[in-house]
């Protein structure tokens, strides 16, 4: 028998808790051995809980227990966090984590004293969810090399997004909604709507991808607050979709482009059919050309679900994962975002079409539909460096009213 440690009592861990005790049969068969939670420390109390006998407050205890070989950490955060998962391994205990933002920031510390000690350090649920993306990549897809990833890797906005498209919602009217069901943080939003969620976990990606950590505060982020229901308006008449995007491309230099924005999705990828709090992730390689994983990005069940398949595998087989791994170096191997290369949508605070068209091609040189709706029209350019877009627009913006642009993705 397994003896697991859960650290963290919150949605995830409780979720955690009840699928072992709920799947107990099903989950020692493809363990091949009986897997039993022994502690769950939190330092909150839980009258009446099913759980009152595992609860504990002391960490040390999990921390000085040579019985328990799992501990799964669902704190959140930085703090304690990142300390009890580095203890834990220091003490050869394998640890699973849903932490987006302890595995995108220390990922490449933990990952190596993991491998130090002949322990794991899994983190599937840290990007998707319950959606697998992480085994996907290490394993199915060994055999390949990544040349780009992309996608809408937070539910949150993506629920709001597809509220506007459909029911005319402004951006408030969208939060507010995301708040009521629970999708949203009802305080500060910001890690959701800023897009800063959705830059963790495209490190997270990039980093397993590329071999080489990349840090969140490296990666140029965007939200959602700057969207509005006429640019939604406009892109569906020109045919796309506004998602929040999350990319990092392989350049045949070897560095790498990474950022998070939100931008215009052509209406024929399967990406910009991924609506409500829908996760999906396409995945370019050299072997297999596109892969697109699809699922729900949240929950606490479909998480914890992650977690437990992860706490399987630590089980069956002792050091599976001692080639998950990415090194932190020290030389510059990103590519810098002026030299991005995309087309772009604007949107200009005029009506009269045949105007902005006669501006804007003065400016941006030839350019794709142009679609008008309100006090508004919107058109889309060719693809340019970004240096190059931010220099045209600045001109543009000199003579029209610019309200808003936003790229074009390729996909």
């Amino acid at each position: 028998m397994v003896q697991v440690a859960i650290i963290g009592y919150g949605t995830v861990g409780s979720g955690v808790a009840e699928v072992i005790e709920r799947n107990a049969e099903s989950i020692a068969k493809k363990a091949g051995q009986k897997i039993e939670v022994k502690y769950i420390c939190d330092i909150r109390d839980f009258t009446d809980d099913p759980n009152q006998d595992k609860l504990i407050k002391d960490f040390s205890i999990i921390l000085n227990d040579p019985d328990i070989s799992v501990v799964v950490e669902s704190i959140g955060g930085l703090k304690p966090a990142y300390q009890f998962v580095k203890d834990s391994l220091l003490a050869h205990k394998s640890v699973v984590t849903s932490n987006k933002e302890l595995v995108a920031t220390k990922g490449w510390e933990l990952l190596k004293i993991a491998r130090e000690q002949g322990v794991n350090f899994l983190f599937e649920a840290s990007v998707g969810g319950g959606t697998p993306i992480i085994r996907p990549m290490h394993q199915c897809l060994a055999a390949n090399q990544f040349d780009e990833i992309a996608g809408i890797l937070n539910g949150t906005t993506n629920f709001m997004l597809t509220k506007m498209a459909r029911e005319g919602l402004s951006f408030d009217e969208a939060l507010a909604r995301a708040q009521q069901l629970g999708y949203a943080e009802t305080i500060d939003p910001s890690a959701d709507v800023d897009g800063h969620d959705c830059c963790r976990k495209i490190c997270i990606l990039a980093s397993l991808a590329f071999g080489r950590h990349i840090f969140p505060d490296q990666v140029p982020t965007s939200g959602i607050r700057t969207v509005t229901t006429e640019d939604i308006a406009l892109a569906g008449q020109l045919g796309y979709a506004i998602k929040l995007i999350g990319r990092a491309k392989k350049q045949e230099d070897g560095r790498v482009f990474i950022e998070v924005c939100p931008a215009l999705v052509d209406r024929a990828s399967q990406l910009s059919t991924v609506d409500d709090v829908f996760n999906g992730i396409l995945v370019r390689s050299d072997m297999l050309g596109d892969v697109l994983f699809y699922g729900r990005g949240a929950g606490k069940l479909p998480t914890a679900s992650a977690v437990v398949a992860d706490i399987i595998d630590t089980v069956r087989s002792e050091n599976i994962h001692q080639s998950l791994y990415w090194e932190k170096v020290d030389e510059d191997f990103l590519q810098d975002a002026a030299q991005d290369v995309c087309g772009h949508y604007l949107r200009v605070a005029c009506t009269d079409t045949a105007k902005v068209l006669e501006v804007a091609e003065l400016v941006f040189g030839q350019l794709g539909r142009c679609e008008s709706c309100g006090a508004y029209t919107a058109f889309v350019t060719a693809e340019q460096s970004q240096r190059d877009f931010e220099n045209a627009r600045d001109k543009l913006a000199a003579l029209l009213p610019v309200e808003n642009c936003m790229k074009v993705m390729p996909y």
